[in-house]
C-alpha cells in the first residue's frame, strides 16, 4: 500500500484522532438507535482521513523523456490579440493558447521560454522544462491596459528573441532551437518594423502563426484588475482589428520559417526534430489509486446523514400542525 497525502500525514492523523475521539465520546453517552448514528459518523471520520492520505498500490513504471530542444514563444499581447474574430466571435488569444498547448505537447521534455510584447518586449518565463508553468502562464495572459497603449511594433521583440537564443546557444550549444511567433501582424506604431533576421542562424525551425481575419474583429478595453470593458471605438464607430499577412510573412522570411494563417480546428504544421534528440530520462512509478472507492464510501455515509436530516425536518414540521389540531378539538 502506498499513500500520497494531500496534506502532511501527521496532520491528517492528528485531525482524525481528535474528531474521532469526540465522536467516540458521544457514542458512549448515546442510547438506543442513536448509537448506530454515531458509529456511522466515526466511520465517516476515518474514511475522510483515508481519502486525505490517497491510498493506492504500485501500478508499474512510465518512462520520462528528455528532448534536446529549446522552444521560444514570441506572443503578441497588444490590444488586438483579444479582437473577437477567432472561431466566430471569440478572442484571438483563445487560438494562441490552444496552439501553445499543442506545441508543448509535440515536444515532450523540451525547454520552453515565453516572450510577450506590446509596446515593449519582456521574458515572461525563462527557459524551463516545466511545461505546466508555460501553459499556466499563457492561460492567464492579458493584453496591455488600453489606457496605457501608445502604439506597438510587430517587431519590437526581435532584439530580445535574438539575445535569448544567443544565451541558450552559449549555455548549451548542442541543443536544437525553435522559435514560434504568434500574433496578428497589425502594426500600430509609426516606425519601421524591426527585422528578425538576426535570429535566423540561431534556430533550426519554427513557424510564424497568424491570428485574425481580413474582415476584422472588435476589441474590448482592458484595465488592471477588471474584466473586459466596453468595445473600443474610433471616430464614433466600433474599431476593428484586421490581420496583416504581409507583416507576418516578412517576419517568417526573416526567421527562415513558414507562415501559417491559423483557423480554429486546424492542426499546426510543426517541424520534426531528429529522433536522436529525444532520449529516455529515467522513469517514474505510477500508482493505481483507491481514492475513488473511499469517496464512494464517504458518499454513501453522507447520504445516510442527509436522509436522517430530511426525516428530522419533516417530523419537526409536522409537530406544530398536530398541536393546533388537538387545540381546535
Amino acid at each position: 500500500m502506498i499513500f500520497q497525502p494531500v496534506i502532511p500525514a501527521v496532520l491528517v492523523v492528528l485531525i482524525v484522532l481528535a474528531v474521532a475521539a469526540a465522536a467516540v465520546w458521544r457514542l458512549v453517552r448515546s442510547r438506543g438507535g442513536t448509537r448506530l448514528i454515531w458509529v456511522s459518523r466515526i466511520l465517516l471520520v476515518f474514511a475522510c482521513g483515508l481519502l486525505l492520505l490517497r491510498p493506492g498500490v504500485p501500478g508499474g513504471e512510465s518512462q520520462t523523456l528528455a528532448t534536446e530542444v529549446d522552444v521560444v514563444f514570441v506572443i503578441d499581447t497588444t490590444a488586438s490579440i483579444v479582437a473577437e474574430d477567432w472561431n466566430g466571435d471569440n478572442p484571438r488569444i483563445d487560438g494562441v493558447r490552444a496552439d501553445v498547448q499543442d506545441i508543448v505537447n509535440r515536444y515532450p521534455g523540451a525547454r520552453f521560454c515565453v516572450i510577450t510584447f506590446d509596446a515593449d518586449a519582456v521574458v515572461r518565463v525563462p527557459l524551463t522544462t516545466d511545461s505546466t508553468a508555460i501553459v499556466s502562464s499563457v492561460s492567464v495572459l492579458r493584453p496591455e491596459v488600453t489606457a496605457n497603449s501608445r502604439g506597438s511594433s510587430v517587431g519590437v521583440a526581435a532584439p530580445l528573441l535574438e539575445d535569448t537564443l544567443q544565451a541558450a546557444k552559449k549555455l548549451t550549444p548542442e541543443r536544437i532551437r525553435l522559435a514560434f511567433y504568434l500574433g496578428d501582424g497589425e502594426q500600430t506604431s509609426s516606425g519601421a518594423v524591426e527585422s528578425f533576421d538576426g535570429s535566423a542562424d540561431l534556430i533550426s525551425g519554427g513557424a510564424v502563426l497568424g491570428y485574425g481575419t481580413a474582415a476584422g474583429g472588435p476589441m474590448r478595453t482592458t484595465s488592471l484588475g477588471n474584466g473586459p470593458g466596453p468595445y473600443i471605438t474610433y471616430q464614433g464607430e466600433q474599431a476593428l482589428s484586421t490581420i496583416d499577412p504581409a507583416n507576418l510573412n516578412t517576419i517568417a522570411d526573416d526567421l527562415g520559417v513558414t507562415y501559417q494563417e491559423r483557423t480554429a480546428g486546424e492542426a499546426v504544421d510543426l517541424p520534426d526534430i531528429p529522433a536522436t534528440t529525444t532520449t529516455a530520462d529515467g522513469s517514474t512509478q505510477t500508482v493505481a489509486e483507491f481514492s475513488w472507492i473511499v469517496a464512494l464510501v464517504i458518499a454513501a455515509l453522507l447520504a445516510v446523514e442527509l436522509a436522517r436530516a430530511m426525516t428530522l425536518l419533516v417530523t419537526t414540521a409536522r409537530v406544530p400542525s398536530r398541536t393546533r389540531s388537538k387545540g381546535d378539538a
